[in-house]
Order: structure tokens, then C-alpha cells, then sequence
């Protein structure tokens, strides 16, 4: 060792025994070693005493060359990690009321224990030169690596579970003791994995574990009872057993490293590195893994906690996740990941109910296959989960379908692969929907905790759902509300426009004849025509006509639409397969066949073809319009197609498909729609036949 670091070294420990010893006065000035004894105060004074002690025998070690010193030193810095140990272990361990979490500290305890008996047992070998069980010199290496992997470890479970109230008097304890066991980290990994210490960040040592000193002490005055609301939570096992198995990996990718260097002869080094390059490669990879995350996290929870779940952490992370989303189908996809991500699930799919219809649909799905086929209402499975609010475990169904009774699962469920949970999503006595959430990523019990914990999920989930889809209804009818509002504009423009026509037909029979009335009577029409377009481009659509609907035939309906898609310049294909009369207004009806069409013909190139036939199908008349044209997807038909206010196109407000899906409705029909993106759409209308029973009629007059 040169001079320079030679006196840095002096200085060093002479600077970790004056604070230490200094910081040892001050605790037995207040009390901590009287009696009754107080164990957490007896593990950190005996850490400081013996951090003292280090520094003192440091000291001693640089003027003398007797080996006694060194020994010494060497043992006070293992016992003084000791002493830390189980000052942070009785910080964990001290809530007498808080037993049940004991056991996720016996294995720190076991672990602590281990490392020290391991430490003291390389120590004594090498000082005795009992060569029997490996070089002792690296044994003591590899412990004095371990030391402070172990602390960070403890260190972290410490910060974790500490309370907003502890955690202010506990912080500069936390963050003094980090940087020491970082340091000594790198110090002594560099040492295992080069096989020789660095002499320059050896000689600050004391200085670095000096430092943390008023740390400590800030720590010590802010408040005398250090294990003030301490708890260890499952989130924090989680977090340390992760850094512990971090930890030790290293080491042991440290240990067969060196013996590839020794052993390697002249390629040792390339070997060496290229065994560290990959070991960290693997570990990184290990570590974004959810099934390794998920099976730590069951086995953590499984043999360590009395209650799988840190139900304060859940439920504000399930809350958290549920009041992000600004819509039905946004708050649908976050509420299967909030189900999903409490079992470990990688997929899940959520069914609702479908507009319209009594059957329940799939209308979110994340990662899990597409179910085209609905769920009814009134079906058993529906119902059992109506009156038993149970969630469905396949799994358990599968082997023990006694236990739901009479219970049979539709044919789509069963022919799911992934399926293994189905949780109903309840409001009050009303099922809203439910979710079907895949396999586990590693084997995981279903038990009590796991039931109560989803019911109360999925209760809240379906409140969230249905206060959403309230919200939305409130904002369409307020949307309704801002159309009538401009309807009353319409009504009035066109309340003068009536005036002005009438005024205009009245003064043609006494000024028919006038070249100049002649002239401005057509100007008057040119300017009612602009006027009125423009309102049409305000209000597509008209108002519901009066009366009750009555017979109207569609065959006469469908060749006056083909007239006018003729006299465009445009080609519809008809088949009219017989005479067919249905019940409506004929006017609009011819409204809304021929929004349909027109629709076919927006969405299809020229070349392309519109068809249209026209026949009776299961006692209902039935319109069937199809085209080649662009298609839609099942996500717009199901969310988007029949809802006011949603259109594609640039032009319009989006009202006529939804007037005609409600206009279908009421007459006792229904449209149904089936499309594929770049291959075309069909859309059928069925409506109720009107029979004028003719034939009857003349027979009975043929009999008079």
C-alpha cells in the first residue's frame, strides 16, 4: 500500500471509531441498556459497539504486523453485520398483536442466521489455516459478499413496511444503511469476481461507514421507539424475496466464475466474463417474467401468510384501475385486467348485455379467442348465478359438478380452452354481465379468500359498469334534447317557407300571365330549394308520421327506389320473388330502404355490385339488401352502428340508422347485420306481413 493510501486508510478508521464510539456514549446516555431490556435498543448498540471496534482494531492492524489485530478487525465486522441483523429482524417481529405475519420473517431469521454461522465459520478457518473445506480466504470473501446482499434485503422489507407515521423517524436509518451495504457490495463483489480487493476504495471504507453516523443519530432523535407501527405485508415478501434470490444467484454465478478463471488456463478470463454476460442476461429475462412473478408471489403467499391478498393494496389498486376509463367499453377492458391481474390470469373476455336483446354478448375480450355466440337471459347459467351470486370454477365443474346442482354451461363455454373462471358482475338482485377469465400462469387454488375476494370485485366492477352505461343514456337523451331543440328552428324556417310558397301560388292567379312574376316566381322556387337543402343538411330525416301503420306493398316500394338509383347513374340488382305486403307507413318505409341502400352504394366502388331481394321468410316479410363494398367490423356494429350520433361519414348526424333500427322495433320486426372488412355487408329487414286475405273476400261474394 503506497503512503497517500496509506494515510487515507489511517484517517479512515480513525474517523469510524471516533464516530462510533461517540454514537455509543450517546445511546447509554439515554437509556438503552437498562432494564427491563429492550432487544431492539440492546442489537443497535451492540452494532455501533462493535463498528467501533472494527475501526479501533483497524487501526491497530496498520502500525503492527501481528496477525492478532487483523483477526480482530475482521471479526468485529462480521459481528457488527450480526447486530444489524437483528436489529432489523426485531424491527420486523416486535407487534406482539401482529403473529399471524411471523412467518414471513422466519426465514429471514433462518437466513440471518445461516450467513453469520457461515461468516464466523470461514473467519475461524482461515485464522486457524483449516484448509479442509476449500480455500478459507475465499469462503470469508464470498460471506462479506453476502453480508450486505442480506441487509439491502432486510433493509427493504424494513422501508416497506413501515407506516406513514414510522416511516419519517426510520427514513436517514434506511438510506445510512443502503449506502454502507452498497459499498460494501461492490467492494467486496469486485474482490470474489477479480480475486483481488481494490486498494483504493478499501482505504475510504471507514470513512463511507463513518458517514452514515448522523444518520443514524437524526434516526435516534426523531423518536426513541424505533419499532414504532412496524407491519411486513406480502407486497414487501414479495419485493425481498426477489432481492434475495437476486442476491444469492449473483454469488453463485460469482463462485463458479472464479473457478472457471483458475481453472480456465489462458481462456479463464474470456470464459469469465462470458459467464457473467449471460448469467445477467438470464436474470433480467427471469425477472420480467410474469409466470416466474406469479409463482413467487403463490408461494410467498401460500406458505408464508395466513391471507393470500393484502386486501388495503387490492382493493385501491382494483379502485384505481376502474376510474381511468371515460367509457363503457374502455371501463370493460380495465375491469377484466383488475379481475385478471388479482389470479394471475393472462387473458379474460367480459360479456354484456346486448342493446335490444335479452342475451348477453362479448363485448370485451383481451387475449382470449372471439365468442360470437350470446348468452341468453333466462339460461341456466345465467340463472344460477342470478340466485347463487357464486363464481363458476370449470375446473371444479369438471371434476365435481355435483356442487353447482343442476348447472349446465352452454356449449360455447365448454369450447373455450382458457376458460377456468366465470365471475358474475351484480347489481342488487340484477346480473348486468359477467367475465370469464383464462388459466392461471401457475397452479393456484380457488379457495374462500379467492371467492369472497371476487364477488366483492365484481359487485363493485358492476356498479362502476352500470353507473357508466346510466351516464351514457343521460348524455344521449341530452344529445336528443339539443335535435329537438334544432328541430324547432326547422319547424319555424320551414313555417316560412310555407308562407312564402302560399303567398306565391295565390298571387299565380291573378299574375300567371306576368313575364316579370314569372321570372321572380322562379327565383322564389331556386332560393326555397337552397333553403331548404340546407336544412336538410341540418336534420336528416323527418318526423315520425301520424297514424296507425297499415298495409303498404314493398314490391312497389323497391321499384321506385331502383328508379331513382337508376336516374344516379348507379345499377341495383332486384329479385322480387313474390308480392309482399307489410305493416308500416309507406313513406317511411321507402325512407328507410332506401337509407340502406344508399348506404351499400356509399360503401361500394363503382364496379362494384348492390343487390336487393325481396321474400317471405318464416311468416315476416324480408328485405335483404347486399353489397361488395369496404364492410364494417364487429366491434362497430356491436358498439357503434344502431347508436344516434355515431357515423363514418363526414356528412350527417348519424340518425338514420338508428331511426330505422328503433322504427323496425316497433312495427315487431328486427334488422339484422353481417359484415366483413373488404369483402362486403348484407343487412336483412324483417318485418310483420300484412294479409289482405282477398281471396276470402270473394268467395263471400260469390256466395251472396
Amino acid at each position: 500500500m503506497d503512503r497517500s493510501n496509506l494515510l487515507l486508510t489511517v484517517l479512515s478508521f480513525g474517523l469510524v471509531s471516533v464516530f462510533y464510539a461517540a454514537f455509543a456514549l450517546r445511546l447509554l446516555q439515554v437509556d438503552y441498556f437498562r432494564v427491563p431490556r429492550e432487544w431492539s435498543k440492546l442489537a443497535i448498540l451492540a452494532a455501533v459497539v462493535f463498528s467501533a471496534l472494527w475501526g479501533c482494531f483497524g487501526l491497530v492492524t496498520l502500525g503492527t504486523e501481528h496477525a492478532l489485530p487483523l483477526a480482530l478487525s475482521s471479526l468485529s465486522d462480521q459481528l457488527r453485520y450480526a447486530g444489524w441483523y437483528a436489529f432489523l429482524l426485531l424491527l420486523l417481529r416486535s407487534d406482539s398483536a401482529q403473529k399471524k405475519s411471523r412467518r414471513g420473517t422466519d426465514w429471514m431469521v433462518f437466513v440471518a442466521i445461516v450467513l453469520t454461522m457461515f461468516g464466523l465459520f470461514a473467519w475461524f478457518s482461515e485464522v486457524m489455516g483449516f484448509e479442509k473445506f476449500g480455500d478459507a480466504t475465499r469462503q470469508l470473501l464470498f460471506s462479506s459478499m453476502a453480508f450486505p446482499v442480506f441487509g439491502m434485503v432486510l433493509l427493504e422489507q424494513v422501508f416497506r413496511s413501515a407506516t406513514e407515521d414510522s416511516l419519517w423517524s426510520i427514513k436517514p436509518l434506511c438510506l445510512g444503511l443502503s449506502g454502507a451495504f452498497i459499498f460494501d457490495l461492490y467492494l467486496f463483489s469486485q474482490a470474489v469476481l477479480f480475486n483481488h480487493r481494490d486498494d483504493d476504495a478499501l482505504s475510504i471504507r471507514g470513512a463511507v461507514h463513518a458517514a452514515i453516523v448522523p444518520l443514524l443519530l437524526l434516526s435516534s432523535t426523531r423518536s426513541h421507539d424505533w419499532i414504532s407501527n412496524i407491519r411486513i405485508s406480502p407486497k414487501a415478501a414479495f419485493h425481498s424475496a426477489t432481492l434475495l434470490i437476486a442476491g444469492v444467484y449473483l454469488m453463485f454465478i460469482s463462485a463458479v466464475g472464479y473457478y472457471l478463471r483458475h481453472f480456465g488456463g489462458e481462456w479463464g478470463r474470456a470464459l469469465q466474463l462470458g459467464l457473467v454476460i449471460f448469467a445477467l442476461s438470464a436474470l433480467v429475462m427471469l425477472s420480467l417474467s410474469s409466470a416466474v412473478r406469479a409463482k413467487l408471489r403463490v408461494f410467498l403467499g401460500k406458505h408464508f401468510f395466513r391471507y393470500r391478498y393484502d386486501y388495503r393494496e387490492e382493493w385501491l389498486k382494483f379502485t384505481r384501475a376502474l376510474s381511468v376509463k371515460n367509457s363503457p367499453q374502455e371501463m370493460g377492458q380495465q375491469v377484466v385486467r383488475a379481475l385478471a391481474d388479482m389470479l394471475e390470469s393472462p387473458a379474460g373476455g367480459l360479456w354484456l348485455k346486448t342493446k335490444g336483446e335479452a342475451a348477453f354478448s362479448q363485448t370485451v375480450r383481451w387475449n382470449m379467442a372471439e365468442v360470437l355466440a350470446k348468452e341468453e337471459v333466462n339460461s341456466p347459467m345465467c340463472q344460477f348465478m342470478l340466485t347463487s351470486g357464486w363464481v363458476i370454477n370449470l375446473e371444479e365443474y369438471r371434476s365435481f359438478s355435483r356442487r353447482y346442482g343442476a348447472l349446465k354451461l352452454p356449449a360455447w363455454l365448454r369450447e373455450l380452452a382458457q376458460a377456468w373462471l366465470v365471475v358474475p358482475l351484480m347489481v342488487g338482485d340484477d346480473i348486468i354481465g359477467f367475465v370469464v377469465l383464462a388459466s392461471s400462469r401457475t397452479r393456484m387454488d380457488v379457495n374462500w379468500e379467492v371467492n369472497d375476494l371476487l364477488k366483492t370485485a365484481g359487485q363493485q366492477a358492476a356498479s362502476f359498469l352500470a353507473q357508466m352505461q346510466a351516464t351514457e343514456a343521460l348524455l344521449e337523451v341530452r344529445k336528443f334534447d339539443a335535435f329537438n331543440r334544432m328541430s324547432a328552428f326547422v319547424v319555424h324556417d320551414l313555417k316560412n317557407i310555407v308562407t312564402q310558397l302560399s303567398l306565391m301560388m295565390k298571387n299565380a292567379k291573378r299574375l300567371g300571365n306576368n313575364p316579370e312574376f314569372q321570372q321572380d316566381m322562379l327565383l322564389t322556387v331556386e332560393n326555397t330549394l337552397d333553403r331548404m337543402r340546407q336544412m336538410m343538411l341540418q336534420l336528416r330525416e323527418g318526423a315520425t308520421p301520424p297514424g296507425a301503420a297499415f298495409g303498404v306493398n314493398l314490391g312497389a316500394i323497391v321499384q321506385r327506389i331502383e328508379k331513382v338509383v337508376a336516374g344516379r347513374g348507379r345499377k341495383l340488382e332486384v329479385e322480387l320473388l313474390e308480392s309482399v305486403d307489410a305493416r308500416g307507413h309507406e313513406e317511411r318505409l321507402e325512407r328507410i330502404i332506401g337509407h340502406v341502400v344508399q348506404n351499400a352504394f356509399d360503401a361500394t366502388e363503382p364496379t362494384g355490385r348492390v343487390w336487393l331481394r325481396l321474400d317471405r321468410a318464416g311468416g315476416q316479410a324480408r328485405i335483404v339488401v347486399a353489397d361488395t363494398g369496404q364492410g364494417m367490423t364487429q366491434d362497430f356494429i356491436r358498439d357503434r352502428l344502431f347508436k344516434p350520433f355515431q357515423t363514418t361519414k363526414q356528412a350527417g348526424m348519424g340518425i338514420g340508422a338508428y331511426e330505422s333500427f328503433q322504427y323496425v322495433q316497433e312495427l315487431g320486426g328486427k334488422i339484422e347485420v353481417e359484415s366483413e372488412l373488404k369483402k362486403g355487408t348484407t343487412v336483412t329487414i324483417r318485418l310483420p306481413l300484412f294479409e289482405t286475405q282477398k281471396e276470402s273476400d270473394l268467395h263471400s261474394l260469390g256466395a251472396v
